[in-house]
Formats: C-alpha cells, structure tokens, sequence
C-alpha cells in the first residue's frame, strides 16, 4: 500500500505522541495486541504507513525546527517513549486568529513572518489527511484552516471541540468538494469521557436513576493552562457533557450535572487527574453513590486513537466517500454527528474497515464490539438522546448494506469517481 501523508496543525503533546506512536509501533507484527489501536494493519494500513509530510504552528521556539525537534520543545512536557529520527519535515509558520489565548500568550512568543501558504504546501507536499490539534477554543483559526484544506482536497482529522464534522453547513461543504471528514472533538483511549460514559451506561442498565452527576479534570499542560480562559470552554464543555448525556433516556437538569476541565497545576505536566462522582437512586428510593479518580498522561491517551482515525480517512479517500464518516466519528469522537452506545459504534467501525479496506479484513470484533444493532434517534438528554434499537431487524441476508456502510454512506456519499492514487 502507498503511505498516509499527514500534515499537522498545532505541534503540541498531543502531536508529540501521535509522532512517537507511529515510530515506536512501526516494526509491529500483524498479530500483535497494541493498546490503544484496533488494528496494527487496518483496511491494508500499517501503523508504519502513517507519514508526516507538514507542519504547522506560531511558536517562536517551534517554527522553523524539524518536527521531530520541535515534538520534544518546550512548552511540551508529554512523556517521551520513543526517539524520533529526522522527519524532514520543517514546521512552518501557521495563521494565528483566535490559536493563542490571554495565558498561552503569556508563554508563547509568536514567530516572526507571515503564515505559510497553507494550500499550496499541502498540495506540495501531497497531503492526504490534515489533523487538527489548535487549541480550545480556537474557533476561528479552526475554521480558517479547514477552508485552507478543502481548497487543498485534504481529509480531515478534527481532534477539537470546534464543531465541523457534526454542523451541516460544514458537511455539505466536505461532500461538494468530494473529501471525508471525521470529527469532532478526539474521545481518548480511557479518559475521562470514556470512563463516565461507561458509568453511566452502567448506572442505566442496572436500573439506578442517576440524580446528580461531576466530572472535574485539572492538569498540567498547555491544554490545561489555555482553558483557565472560561471564555474558550463553551465548546468544551458542550461536547464533554453531550458525550455523557446523549446516552441517558431521560435529561438531568442543568444544574444537576456538571463536566469539565477544571484548574491548572503545573508541577501534573502532561498528566490528567479526573474525579468523578454520580449520585442515584435505587429500589426502595434508597441513595446510591459513586466516586471515582482517574489519572493519566493526556496526550499518549489519544495518540492511538487518532492513528485509527487517519486511517480510516484514508480509507474513505482510497472510496471516494464524502462528508462526515458516521462510524468512525461516533467511535473516535466526543461530539460526532450522531451519537451511538460504544459497542454499536466499535461494531460499527469494524464494519467500516471490512466495507472499504484493502484485500486484508479485520479480525471480528471481540467481546461487545460484536453486536451489530441498527439504531434509531430517540428523543431525549441533550446531545440527541439515548439511541434505541429500532424495530425488529429482517434476516441479514435481506437487510443490503452492512451497518457501517449504511451509516457511511448516510452522510458520506461516494463520488461519481473513485480518488486516483498519487504516485
């Protein structure tokens, strides 16, 4: 297979792990189990097939240097578990807009010069996917930089709570141009999303009527100390809470649920604390209680993730499927365009690289990921509500598509022509 040419926006931690992942799994076997991706080969893609062709920041410290120099500068404070040869890739000067904040301008002095031409060195450099990893709360720059992809007939990997995979005006816009986008906001391997997600769904299963319910994050990266701004942590929190919620069967009362980052210690680094606590009731209307505390490194949580994500969206553009790609958002994301239980989502995923890859099928899904339930939008919790089953299903053999590729196509039509392959 030919290589995944990435270019990356924002050469942070998250950035950093991402580019450590790839290094430090590229001599994995087929048949081995790493933690935190589906698949070492997805859709005919080796981890090792994933190649860094651009990127892009405002850092003074970070613009200019190889990017496997400036994956380690500071102010990035992730943990580093593998070394990173010479990429040949110098970071160029990206557009500002709304990227640095009152605190991060405190900390970062912006490179001198002008901003790159975005399009024409994605287009250079023959880009496939473009992952986004701005800052909270850089809307603007956000949607700036996503212009600059469709122009350039880029995927795109949005990482961040900026809405553009889930919006309609956005997926109108990645499907006229022909191009896929997963999307929005990265939900980690087991963060602190994940982690309450699952007790939620575990709380509902087992008939608990959830009263009240927090999740507090604090920690000690440039993450943490750019969303001190509560100004920029409006999108934050909406895709963290509807995350929570859109599982529920009935909605909580705002001021009964409360989600999101926190405070800011500098001396945590990359590591994320996250406390949890739901209050329920159970039979007899007897009180039930939950506190729960998380800790993890931030960054290498996603890294896996978003390996799978690309990969995906290469397979979409291998397809020539347009517009937001439903399974893998619901899977990869917070915020997707349509929310779905985990396990449907998993199974949902795994149809998509069955439907689309390249002569080597992924193993059956394991455990829960091998339910295939056809869901219907239930009203609800904000965020879309709890997806329930829809009527019973006909025979497989009647049904046409498999699931994923149903949802797929939903929102990610083929193009009249599939996408020729660069040399």
């Amino acid at each position: 297979m030919e290589k995944i040419r990435v270019a990356i926006i924002g050469a942070g931690n998250c950035a950093s792990s991402l580019i450590q992942g790839v290094q430090y799994y590229r001599n994995a076997k087929e048949g081995d189990v790493i933690p935190g991706v589906m698949h070492v080969n997805l859709g005919g893609y080796h981890i090792r097939d994933i190649d860094f062709s651009a990127a892009f920041d405002v850092d003074k410290n970070k613009v200019g240097k190889d990017l496997s120099e400036a994956a380690f500068t500071w102010p990035n404070n992730t943990t580093r578990f593998a070394s990173i040869p010479n990429l040949n890739v110098k970071v160029q000067r990206g557009m500002t807009h709304d990227g640095l904040g009152k605190y991060l301008s405190q900390i970062i002095q912006k490179a001198p010069g002008s901003t790159v031409d975005i399009v024409k060195l994605l287009k250079d450099t023959r880009a496939d996917v473009v992952v986004n990893y701005l800052p909270v709360g850089s809307e603007e720059a956000t949607k700036w930089y996503v212009e600059q992809v469709l122009e350039a007939g880029c995927a795109f990997v949005n990482c961040i709570p900026v809405f553009i995979a889930r919006e309609k005006y956005w997926q109108q816009r990645f499907e006229k141009k022909g191009l896929p986008v997963i999307g929005d906001d990265i939900k980690s391997q087991v963060g602190a999303t994940i982690t309450h997600r699952v007790l939620t769904n575990l709380f509902i299963d087992r008939g608990v009527r959830i009263d009240r319910t927090y999740q507090l994050n604090f920690g000690g990266n440039t993450d943490f100390l750019n969303m001190l701004e509560r100004e920029r942590l409006e999108s934050k929190k909406i895709s963290k809470t509807s995350a929570v919620t859109s599982i529920m069967p009935y909605a909580l009362p705002e001021e009964d649920i409360h989600v999101g980052p926190s405070d800011y210690v500098p001396w945590l680094k990359d590591r994320k604390w996250c406390h949890i606590r739901m209050e329920g009731t159970t039979f007899g209307d007897v009180p039930l209680n939950l506190e729960m505390k998380l800790e993890v490194w931030d960054s290498p949580n996603s890294a896996g993730v978003v390996i799978d994500a690309v990969r995906c969206c290469k397979l979409a553009l291998d397809h020539g499927l347009k517009g937001s790609l439903i399974a893998p958002s619901a899977y990869f994301k917070k915020s997707p365009p349509q929310q779905f239980p985990d396990d449907v989502a998993h199974a949902m995923v795994e149809d998509f690289i069955r439907t689309y890859g390249h002569g080597k099928e992924a193993p059956p899904a394991a455990g829960p990921g091998q339910v295939k339930v056809k869901m219907a939008p239930a009203t609800g919790a904000a965020g879309g509500g709890r997806r329930a089953p829809a009527r019973a299903a006909k025979p497989a053999a009647k049904r046409g598509k498999p699931a994923a590729k149903r949802a797929a196509t939903s929102a990610a039509k083929p193009a009249a022509k599939p996408r020729r392959k660069r040399r």
